[in-house]
């Protein structure tokens, strides 16, 4: 059915779209009616392959990245299409507006999209109340947390454990989203003592959350793509040693490799098809540096079955899905789930 009104949703700016949709989803995924014919026409019949990681239970492998529902307003119906686990967000501690538009631009003849959003949202207190009642079985939810603009870098750490212990206890699993190339100054925390500094705060804050809610807390941190082979291994170094959970690989580029497109001159974070290679070429390295031992959330490029099984293959163990979403549209996490994927 999308292909038949994508060029219509196309005539829409990409932001307003982006709004559309998910009032749509927001309004259909409150009431079981409109919900209950969201799982009829999308809701794959074969689920799977499950899977046991960051202490949860994942029904499937295939999640909505950060970034699509920034507010957590829309997760109700998303979770209709059939997501294993949906990450909201990114969430910062004080609403904010985000960068000047416009901030989104697509590129529909390679597949991609460009963002310099800067995490506009309504803020942490108003997501919480949209976190609020019963929840869908078997979903997993997720809260990526984030600074705030006017936050200097030096206070960065106050944010983040704040966000934890606000969300700690609605949330499966939170993401440290230290490396969106929109907000000013925030993938300077990627630096190694910095980051160090960072990451050990947050560990202690998880060790005192899981205590409080007697829960465990997972913890993943959301890296950059274009990290070097030290920075890479400095980072892996710093999340192991730590102890926390999980990477997530990767954020939005700012390479311009192979881009075609006179948009490639915009500013902001690249996503999409040109982003697929390296991405998974990234996650290979992830996981042949940690042997293993650090659990790899996949996010950049996949826009059909092959991309997410090409993910799982080359180590991750969940794959995100964003901007495919945009280009293929909401048959897409269904169409990857009964595809049979395999570990």
């Amino acid at each position: 059915m999308y292909p038949l009104y994508r060029p219509i949703v196309f005539l829409l700016s990409p932001e307003s779209a982006h709004h559309l949709t998910v009032t749509m989803l927001k309004l259909a995924g409150n009431l079981a009616p409109t919900r209950a014919l969201i799982k009829a026409l999308y809701y794959p019949k074969v689920n799977g392959p499950a899977i046991d990681l960051l202490g949860l239970h994942f029904a499937n492998p295939i999640g909505m990245a950060a970034g699509y529902d920034k507010d957590g307003e829309g997760w109700r119906g998303l979770a209709a299409l059939g997501f294993g686990h949906i990450e909201l967000g990114t969430v910062t501690v004080n609403p904010q507006d985000g960068n000047a538009k416009p901030r989104i631009f697509r590129i529909p003849e390679e597949r991609a999209v460009i963002n310099r959003c800067g995490f506009p949202n309504y803020g942490a207190e108003y997501m919480l109340k949209r976190m609020n009642g019963k929840r869908p079985k078997d979903l997993v939810l997720g809260v990526s947390i984030g600074k705030n603009k006017t936050t200097p870098l030096e206070n960065a750490e106050d944010d983040y454990l704040k966000l934890i212990d606000l969300f700690a206890e609605k949330s499966d699993y939170l993401a440290v989203n230290v490396s969106s190339p929109n907000t000013p100054g925030l993938r300077e925390l990627q630096e190694k003592g910095r980051f160090d500094r960072l990451l050990r705060a947050v560990a202690a804050k998880k060790a005192e959350v899981s205590q409080k809610y007697q829960k465990n807390m997972p913890i993943v941190v959301k890296l950059a793509p274009e990290l070097n082979d030290d920075e890479l291994d400095e980072c892996l170094d710093v999340i192991l040693d730590t102890g926390l959970d999980g990477v997530i690989i990767s954020n939005t580029s700012l390479n311009r490799h192979g881009l075609k497109s006179p948009k490639a001159s915009e500013f902001g974070g690249l996503s999409g098809v040109p982003i697929m290679a390296h991405s998974t070429q990234l996650i290979r390295n992830v996981a042949r540096r940690t042997e293993g031992k650090l659990p790899i959330i996949a996010s950049g490029g996949v826009m059909n079955v092959a991309d997410a099984q090409e993910k799982l293959d080359a180590g991750a163990k969940l794959v995100q899905l964003y901007t495919g979403m945009i280009f293929e549209g909401p048959e897409l996490p269904g169409k990857i789930i009964r595809s049979g994927l395999r570990y």
